[in-house]
């Protein structure tokens, strides 16, 4: 083997990804030497219980339960433990005794993000974390390096596997959510307690990395407006694909013009994760199972889509070790690392003052004249109408909550403010005509 620099790698986390990582490092040192100009020596990897079970057989000699001693001396410092704490403290460390960090911990940048970043610029380090918000699917690097000199306009991503499986075979096969949600619990696509995914919370700190990345921006995780698709049920599925539609969980970040009263550039941006109308014939309604998808709108490049494996030990091992790789080859050519930009500084817009066109699903009275008067409510909202279907219940109800005589209306709208909708969707709720709104999705992608 060439007699390459020797780089010291600390692995902080030996879980399905860093176990992965352990091992290919250990596999295939000679060739990612050849690819990253540096020998990586992996020296230690930090473990809560060296004796715990692991998918990959790793050597006893390496693990270790004292994290800063691995830190303290180390080039390259991959941390995969995952949470808030004790990750953000060894990573602050590691960065001040001048290592550059590689990390997969979305949840850890989405909420401390721009006191990490600080930390590295104020020793010339670099922050790597390709894998912290799609998994195998290269989108960091591309939206802070390749599209740099670009403005990008609009992110719509599917960061969620596991939503993206229940949906899709709600879709595909007519199912209902909690008995597609016991099957990918059993598959292991989603965890005993799900609520992270199926209430977009994973989501949102995907599209709080995502967002801050392609607007130059800091985005503050409470920042992004989020909603779950619990509430998404076959009948839901069946009215989407009538009127050509596929719901899907997105993570949307816009850039916003025409805000001159928020900025002096007259831009903003909005982000937002909720269950979304994609027509069947745009590029993400096609993207099935597990996997994640970004589709990237670009003044210059136009329209881009990233598409693959959004989770997995193997795959997320690989925007790992991309990173690792990108990291040697920086100490190696020496230098000051490159920080974050977020000197656009756009404001963040609430929810209520996004556009978008809608479809509303509302249970009524079977009997004239209701719907004239939800007509009438909508119009003194100011959210015009596009399109409407009405089907009558079975006479003795569908559901238990659904009394005789009743009908279910499907509106679509002209694009509205979000805030007018949420008003006029309250006032339809409070009419007396209305027994109840079923749903408010919002449609995307056309």
């Amino acid at each position: 083997m060439t007699d390459y620099r020797r780089l010291r790698v600390a692995l902080l986390g030996a879980g399905a990804v860093g176990s992965q990582v352990a091992a290919i490092l250990l596999k295939h040192g000679d060739e990612l030497a050849d690819r990253a100009g540096a020998a990586l020596d992996l020296v230690g990897i930090a473990v809560r219980n060296p004796d715990a079970p692991r998918d990959v057989e790793l050597p006893r000699e390496l693990l270790t339960t004292d994290a800063e001693e691995l830190i303290v001396g180390a080039d390259i410092v991959i941390e995969l433990m995952g949470g808030i704490e004790p990750a953000r403290t060894d990573i602050v460390t590691a960065l001040g005794s001048g290592a550059d960090v590689v990390t997969a911990n979305k949840a850890l940048l989405a909420t401390h993000g721009p006191e990490i970043f600080d930390a590295a610029d104020q020793v010339g380090a670099s922050v790597y974390y390709e894998a912290a918000a799609a998994g195998a699917i290269p989108i960091i690097r591309p939206l802070r390096d390749s599209l740099a000199g670009d403005r990008v306009n609009r992110i719509m991503g599917i960061v969620n596997g596991t939503t993206n499986y229940i949906l899709d075979r709600m879709d595909r096969e007519g199912s209902e959510f909690a008995d597609v949600l016991a099957d990918a619990q059993a598959l292991g696509y989603a965890e005993a307690d799900p609520t992270a995914d199926v209430e977009g919370y994973d989501a949102a700190q995907k599209a709080a990395i995502l967002a801050s990345l392609a607007f130059h921006t800091a985005v503050p995780l409470d920042a992004v407006h989020r909603e779950g698709i619990t509430k998404v049920d076959a009948q839901l599925m069946d009215a989407a694909r009538h009127a050509g539609y596929v719901i899907k969980l997105l993570a949307v970040c816009e850039r916003l013009t025409g805000q001159g009263e928020v900025s002096p550039s007259g831009e903003a941006i909005s982000v937002r994760v909720y269950p979304t109308l994609i027509p069947r014939e745009h590029p993400l309604a096609s993207v099935h199972g597990a996997n994640n998808a970004v589709f990237v709108q670009a003044a210059a490049a136009g329209d881009l889509m990233f598409y693959g494996a959004g989770a997995g030990g193997v795959q997320t091992a690989s925007a790992v070790l991309g990173d690792v790789v990108s990291a040697a080859r920086r100490h190696i050519a020496g230098g000051v690392g490159v920080g974050e930009s977020t000197r656009a500084n756009l404001p963040v817009l609430p929810i209520g003052r996004v556009t978008t066109r809608y479809q509303i699903t509302l249970e009524v009275s079977d009997e004239p004249g209701v719907l004239a008067t939800v007509a009438g409510i909508l119009s003194e909202g100011r959210v015009s109408i596009a399109t409407v279907e009405q089907s009558v219940l079975d006479v003795a109800g569908d559901r238990a909550d659904e009394a005789p005589g009743t009908a279910r209306i499907v509106i679509g709208t002209h694009p509205s403010l979000e805030q007018d909708l949420s008003d006029t969707v309250a006032r339809l709720a409070e009419s007396g005509v209305v027994g109840r709104v079923v749903s408010v999705l919002r449609v995307e992608g056309d």
